[in-house]
């Protein structure tokens, strides 16, 4: 299904200036959620670039407490994936850590999180230009099935990043399955680095390096807590 709109580039202009920021972005607050079991590389490059490509005023990353979508997957303590973050993002000033999903109860819904953020007491992401959820082509893909979608993007608008083997369904697609909803969708170009958390893990578990897909502290952390060296058989 081939793009039926204008598309934003992450990478630039095509033709040839800098970043494309869609109007009405500039001064929104991205929202990146994950397991982050564990965040690395390709979580940072499209937080940033979509921070960029946006004219976002920063990005909140949202570790999930209970991921409704991971089903019998065991996931590492949250304690251990909220340190993880904590140390990937130390250095950008751009980048926030919200604990509002791993220190509530029951499963994390996107909604029910856009919902607390905005009703959150004063802080910067509620009181600018609104929210940006960035999610995968993927997750776009199924997000049909998650929790009370249509009031989802009632409530924020959606970034759309692609996903190694998942090609882009266009606007056309979201006209289809979410009408009059086309204005609240954006889709980016890249960066489609193909990390994936599963691979990495194995890669622990296998004795392999992981040096270039995690941060250095990050990847410090792993070994120094022995996450993952036991599990062999996690899937992402």
């Amino acid at each position: 299904m081939s793009e039926s709109g204008p598309r934003d580039h992450l990478n630039g202009d095509p033709r040839g200036g800098g970043p494309v920021v869609r109007p009405g972005a500039a001064g929104a607050w991205g929202i990146l959620g994950g397991t982050f079991d564990p965040i690395h590389e390709a979580h940072l490059a499209v937080a940033e670039q979509t921070r960029e490509a946006l004219g976002l005023q920063g990005v909140l990353f949202v570790p999930a407490g209970m991921p409704p979508h991971k089903g019998d997957r065991k996931v590492t303590l949250s304690s251990h994936r909220v340190a993880m973050v904590e140390l990937a993002i130390a250095d950008n000033a751009a980048f926030r850590l919200s604990r509002l999903e791993v220190d509530r109860p029951g499963p994390s819904y996107a909604v029910d999180t856009v919902e607390l953020l905005l009703a959150d007491p004063p802080q910067p992401w509620n009181e600018g230009a609104g929210l940006i959820f960035v999610l995968s082509v993927e997750a776009l893909m199924g997000l049909r099935a998650w929790h009370e979608p249509d009031r989802l993007l009632r409530l924020c608008r959606l970034a759309v990043v692609p996903r190694r083997g998942f090609p882009s369904p266009g606007r056309a697609w979201v006209d289809e399955h979410f009408p009059g909803t086309g204005d609240r969708v954006l889709f980016l170009d890249g960066p489609d680095l193909g990390h994936s958390a599963s691979a990495i893990r194995r890669r622990v578990a296998d004795g392999l390096s992981i040096r270039y897909l995690v941060p250095p502290a990050v990847e410090a952390y792993i070994h120094e807590q022995h996450l993952y060296a036991a599990d062999r058989r996690r899937e992402n």
